[in-house]
């Protein structure tokens, strides 16, 4: 038998229900979808018999394909998207990791400047928003003139780098300008966090004689870490599906050296939209993977029960 609904659980479906409804055909259709796809073969010409083919169930050809490197049944010529693979891989997690320490380190010196009494604070405070306010496609620009050969940073610099053409200054290049554009971003997220902290514990750690880098490790890290480990979630999720700004900037270039997961697919997709599903989906459990490490294990705790048991816990150790 079907247990019945009470009248509080009754109301709670009916207010969620449509939102779910609109998640599963937003959000669930589209992986569905994907993967599905992702299990057929792409049509046209079939490199062992020469004739056409409309594809067909392949299963997790695609899939073994794209992790073996492989492009069909021979093996992927260099220089193409098969090949590719692994090096975005590293691309995109180099280009993660290096961004988002050195956003989360400025970030935070950032937070704490404007977290401070001081006359024209809430300027500079609208002032860091530019940045994050221009478009990206706008950002690449610029900083494809800035980055030109007789661009600003050779003028300053006094120096002849090809900041575009060289496999590491091109990376140099689009790491200085995702870490100029979305660092405000983690700085106003951590800036939240430290407002939230009670002005009465510094002082109570003053009268106790604390110095300021004490305050700095035993009161502002562990109460600002909630908010700091959810600023670094949404930065790094939002790193590893970079595309418009190494696509615009340097085109994937020069070669390989700065392709990422995203521009793969995009690739790909002129090619064989299914093994772009295939490709995908791969990058979608990628970023989920992430996010599930930084939820479970790093202490990312967006839901309310998360918060609520990281309070206890501080709260118990402080007692």
């Amino acid at each position: 038998m079907i247990p019945r609904m009470g009248p509080r659980r009754r109301s709670t479906v009916l207010l969620l229900g449509p939102t779910f409804a609109v998640l599963i055909i937003v959000i669930g259709y589209p992986i569905v979808a994907a993967v599905v796809q992702s299990l057929s073969g792409d049509s046209g010409l079939d490199p062992t018999t020469g004739r056409f083919t409309d594809g067909g169930f392949v299963g997790l050809n695609h899939y073994i394909d794209w992790l073996t490197q492989r492009c069909g049944s021979v093996s992927c010529p260099t220089g193409s998207l098969g090949s590719a693979f692994w090096v975005s891989v590293v691309n995109t997690f180099g280009f993660t990791i290096v961004t988002v320490a050195l956003e989360t380190v400025l970030g935070f010196w950032m937070a704490l400047i404007m977290n401070r009494t001081f006359r024209g604070r809430s300027i500079v405070r609208a002032a860091v928003l530019v940045p994050w306010a221009i478009p990206t496609a706008i950002t690449a620009k610029l900083w494809m003139f800035i980055f030109a050969f007789g661009g600003v940073a050779n003028s300053m610099l006094n120096s002849s780098i090809l900041w575009t053409a060289d496999p590491f200054w091109s990376r140099v290049a689009i790491i200085v300008a995702d870490v100029w554009k979305t660092t405000p971003f983690l700085a106003l997220l951590i800036l939240a966090g430290l407002q939230v902290i009670p002005t009465e514990i510094y002082e109570a750690a003053r009268v106790d004689g604390a110095r300021t880098v004490q305050q700095f490790v035993r009161i502002t890290l562990p109460l600002i870490r909630p908010a700091l480990m959810v600023a670094i979630l949404f930065r790094t999720l939002d790193a590893l599906r970079m595309y418009d700004l190494p696509a615009i900037m340097t085109g994937g270039g020069p070669g390989t050296a700065t392709t990422t997961l995203s521009m793969l697919v995009v690739g790909q997709i002129r090619v064989g939209p299914n093994s772009a599903a295939a490709l995908s989906t791969i990058t979608f459990l990628v970023v989920f993977g992430v996010a599930y490490l930084f939820v479970r294990f790093l202490g990312a705790n967006i839901t309310t029960r998360g918060a609520t048991t990281e309070r206890g816990t501080r709260t118990e150790s402080t007692s």
